[in-house]
């Protein structure tokens, strides 16, 4: 995943400085040298890690902090917040309202996968109620035309464009008219694909913007550009007024760190990712639980919504309160098994829980993933109910392995393997043990009204003990008092209001 790696070497440095006895300056320093090396390995802009390091040197004086204050605490919300800030220009983008026609203009390099990118946001869009139209202005490349109509014509979206017509403004105009007509709500215009340097495309890009007068330019951006992405980003932004930014390719392995250099050229928030080729692989950016995620500190609203949405209402109290007692049971691991195809892999799922941020199912092998997870369901058809519902590991001996591979017609490695990968699972179903699970609606009323005795019900004991028990936590809070309150704590530990 992008920034995956990005991820584990911040989540790393963070580590190191828990483990320091005492946390003076030169562990300060080690940390955040640990972290700038990792930004501008993400190929993050420089100027932007240096300004990062020197506003986090500037709210961590450790000369001014009280004893019994948690510095590592504070160390590691600084760090936090300067990451939101790099990611969050401050400024909301346009958001389109129903009923109201709104045009909106997709701009971006060659390759950054604009066209798909436009249908998905319609598509989106279409889900939610809105009456989405397409129009190609792209007359730059051979077969743009085509693949916006097969885009559009397999999501059901209605579209404009032209094999005859070569002025991209002229099209432009005719298709917004049109669809304006029709009572289109959110007319998207597809534009050519350019590069810095080509002057007439950024010519014909401010033309088409003018002609039209678009509520909201998105710069669609991939992942991959690498350092070149905070000059191609502001070139754009110096065009046309560049009003939010979509990340593409976020499924791929690049590095990722031209996506933070591409908020700070634009002074635009990254509005979606696109996190694979299909249309609904299609993912609304929130600034503060994706840096959580980042820095495995998880999503617990997102995990919750996930659990909510996924699994049916009725098993709903049944699997929160398996997932508080942390008892996991191969049955268990058979019902999650189900519902992964709903819920996407479950490395990304678990993604969301404090402590656990790398992926247990790499994105980009989902194929490969859910041939196992079928195999693996194959093997437990083959077993006894005594087998599924014990947590007791000791229970399946050589013989019963034996009788579960000729059952299944798998060979005996496999179920093996099938039993190694339900002992991975269990260990980590058990860290959930004594988790309070809060019901649908909870969160955001208790990130509004959350104390420490509140906070200390909510977090599982092994977290509550790595803050210092109750008193640590309380003095977490206190630090965090004068930083945006109790909303503020609960998006360090990847919850509060979506």
């Amino acid at each position: 995943m992008v920034l995956a790696q990005l991820g584990s070497s911040i989540s790393r440095a963070l580590q190191q400085m828990s483990n320091a006895t005492i946390i003076d300056e030169k562990v300060l320093n080690e940390c955040l040298n640990e972290i700038t090396r990792a930004l501008l390995q993400a190929d993050v802009q420089f100027k932007l890690v240096r300004d990062m390091q020197t506003n986090i040197k500037k709210i961590v004086n450790l000369d001014d902090l009280a004893a019994g204050h948690n510095k590592r605490r504070i160390i590691q919300q600084a760090i936090f917040n300067e990451l939101c800030k790099m990611l969050d220009p401050g400024k909301p983008s346009f958001t389109p309202k129903k009923g109201k026609t709104s045009i909106v203009m997709f701009v971006g390099l060659q390759g950054s996968g604009k066209t798909t990118t436009c249908t998905k946001y319609a598509y989106y869009h279409q889900k939610k109620g809105w009456k989405p139209a397409l129009v190609c202005a792209d007359t730059f490349r051979a077969g743009a035309f085509d693949q916006l109509k097969q885009n559009a014509t397999k999501a059901k979206i209605p579209f404009y464009g032209s094999y005859m017509e070569s002025d991209p403004v002229k099209i432009a105009v005719e298709g917004v008219e049109r669809f304006k007509k029709e009572n289109c709500d959110l007319i998207i215009i597809d534009t050519s694909g350019r590069h810095k340097q080509e002057a007439a495309l950024f010519e014909e890009m401010r033309q088409v913007s003018e002609a039209t007068n678009p509520d909201l330019v998105i710069f669609v951006m991939d992942s991959s550009i690498g350092q070149a992405a905070f000059d191609q980003a502001q070139a754009f932004k110096q065009s046309v007024a560049v009003g939010a930014v979509i990340v593409t390719k976020m499924d791929g392995h690049a590095k990722g760190g031209g996506a933070l250099s591409a908020v700070a050229a634009t002074k635009s928030p990254v509005i979606f990712i696109g996190t694979g080729e299909h249309m609904d692989e299609f993912e609304v950016f929130d600034v503060k639980p994706f840096v959580s995620r980042l820095l495995g500190m998880g999503d617990w609203s997102g995990f919750m919504d996930k659990i909510h949405e996924v699994v049916p209402m009725d098993q709903q109290p049944e699997l929160l309160q398996k997932l508080s007692e942390g008892n996991f049971t191969l049955r268990i691991m058979y019902e999650q098994f189900q519902n992964i195809l709903k819920m996407g892999p479950i490395g990304q799922v678990f993604s969301m829980l404090p402590g656990f941020s790398a992926e247990l199912m790499p994105k980009g092998h989902e194929k490969e993933s859910q041939a196992k997870i079928k195999r693996y369901m194959t093997m437990m058809d083959s077993m006894t109910n005594e087998e599924l519902d014990s947590s007791n590991p000791k229970l399946i001996n050589e013989s019963r392995i034996m009788r579960i591979a000729r059952g299944s017609g798998r060979q005996v490695r496999e179920v093996m393997e099938m039993f190694e990968e339900y002992k991975r699972l269990a260990k980590i179903w058990s860290k959930m043990k004594g988790l309070k699970i809060p019901k649908k609606g909870e969160m955001s009323a208790l990130s509004r009204n959350m104390n420490a005795q509140h906070m200390s019900k909510v977090l599982p004991p092994q977290m509550l003990k790595q803050i210092g028990g109750m008193g640590g936590l309380q003095n977490l809070m206190k630090q965090m008092g004068s930083m945006g309150s109790a909303k503020e704590m609960m998006g360090m530990f990847g919850g509060g209001d979506k």
